[in-house]
């Protein structure tokens, strides 16, 4: 048996759909354990691109079960919406399996989210504006609605209408928008198409890790979008590091055996917030042009700066990392140098190596960075590390030494097949 959970490393979208794309291969089952529809994953299999939000990567696989866990918050109509996609791509949903402990995103939720980006004015957090953090708010209020309740129509409309009155409140004459009684009709449609495929997903999956079987436990966003560890309060309203896999899907934590991080060549992120290595003018734009740095969920152009060494050893030590994934290596191919963040100057002129636990403290700071020759060379068709350029395996070399932990697995292009792994990954 291996249990492997997959983590974002730096801001989220570091490719983590392509790599449980590529390990799923030998999964017997994949599993999705924090975070919503503000997440995305896009995945391209020879001239098809799959870009998924709720559904785990493993579902390309026919052989391969793929959980929506309890930590996950759902939207209803986006994951009905996800599932067409998905048959009408020729898919099959079958082996999808969706936890009846997972709560809802309600309408009311991304009415809230709305508002407060809004009165936050100057100071908002950029979130998606998909109803996540509220959804979560309502789940540690003890007053959320959870996916097994669509089974119960009649206790489902009653909440519903509960839920709009108590919002009344909070969204003022904004909820009028809002029909309880259309609302839970709705809802009651979904429950039709989503009933075959809820399940107690705790037992789903603790029972595959008894019968030995692969277990691949996906992440949405990343380390330093961590409602604890990430950069407070620009971040997500749950756990994408490795502790919340076991939260989230219900699973001891001595259960797991590896733990890989994921991380681009580069840093990029999405909303505000501060961002040391960020980049701006010619050379973000040439970064961002060449990575595609657009948000697979809201289509926003990306944040992109240089490597952040400093954040990526925080990310290691919170996660408890045994291996780091680099991904958009190629993305790099043409720039005649480059530069990662080793150390942060402070504002009183110290130097720190740590990543500091304030976010006041984090937007005052200089990134000290180390230059490195670039190789000017492609690399999408190499398939082992020796097939790399020398500047490029120096640099795939120098993150690992400045992570801590070894390089699993190098992804130099969007394809399956554009990866190279040094060993074993299960």
């Amino acid at each position: 048996m291996s249990a492997v959970v997959l983590v974002g490393a730096q801001w989220g979208d570091e490719g983590k759909g392509r790599v449980t794309d590529f390990l799923a291969q030998k999964a017997d089952m994949v599993v999705r354990h924090q975070g919503g529809a503000n997440a995305g994953h896009t995945v391209v299999v020879g001239t098809q691109t799959y870009k998924l939000h709720l559904i785990p990567s493993g579902i390309l696989y026919p052989g391969c079960v793929s959980v929506i866990a309890g930590g996950v918050v759902v939207d209803p109509w986006g994951l009905v919406e996800e599932m067409d996609y998905l048959e009408a791509a020729g898919l099959t949903l079958d082996r999808l399996r969706v936890s009846t402990q997972a709560h809802l995103v309600m309408p009311y939720h991304k009415l809230l989210d709305a508002l407060q980006e809004e009165r936050l004015g100057s100071e908002r957090l950029g979130t998606t504006l998909r109803g996540i953090g509220p959804a979560y708010m309502d789940k540690a209020a003890r007053t959320g609605i959870r996916m097994g309740e669509l089974l119960q129509p009649d206790r489902l409309q009653q909440r519903v209408a509960s839920q709009i009155a108590d919002k009344r409140r909070l969204l003022g004459d904004r909820v009028d928008a809002l029909d309880a009684q259309v609302i839970a009709g709705e809802l009651s449609a979904i429950a039709e198409r989503v009933r075959p495929y809820l399940a107690n997903t705790p037992r789903l999956i603790n029972d595959a890790l008894d019968r030995d079987q692969n277990v691949l436990f996906e992440s949405a966003q990343g380390t330093m979008l961590d409602n604890d560890h990430g950069t407070y309060p620009f971040v997500t309203s749950s756990h994408p590091i490795a502790g919340g896999a076991c939260i989230g899907a219900g699973v001891g934590p001595t259960r797991i055996n590896q733990v890989y991080g994921i991380l681009k060549a580069y840093t990029s992120r999405v909303g505000d917030g501060p961002f040391p290595t960020e980049l701006s003018g010619e050379l973000a734009d040439t970064i961002r042009e060449r990575g595609h740095e657009y948000g697979t969920t809201t289509g926003r152009p990306r944040r992109v700066g240089w490597l952040d060494g400093v954040a990526l050893r925080h990310a290691a030590r919170v996660n408890g990392m045994t291996g780091v994934v680099v991904t958009s290596l190629d993305v790099l191919d043409e720039m005649p140098t480059l530069r990662i963040a080793t150390g942060y100057k402070l504002p009183d002129g110290t130097v720190t190596t740590d990543f500091p636990d304030r976010v006041e403290d984090l937007e005052g700071v200089q990134p000290q960075l180390v230059t490195c020759p670039g190789w000017m060379a492609p690399t999408t068709e190499a398939r082992q590390l020796q097939d790399l350029p020398s500047a490029a395996r120096y640099y795939v070399d120098r993150i690992g030494e400045i992570v801590g932990v070894p390089v699993m697995m190098v992804s130099v292009g969007a394809e399956r097949s554009r990866t190279i792994t040094p060993g074993p990954l299960y």
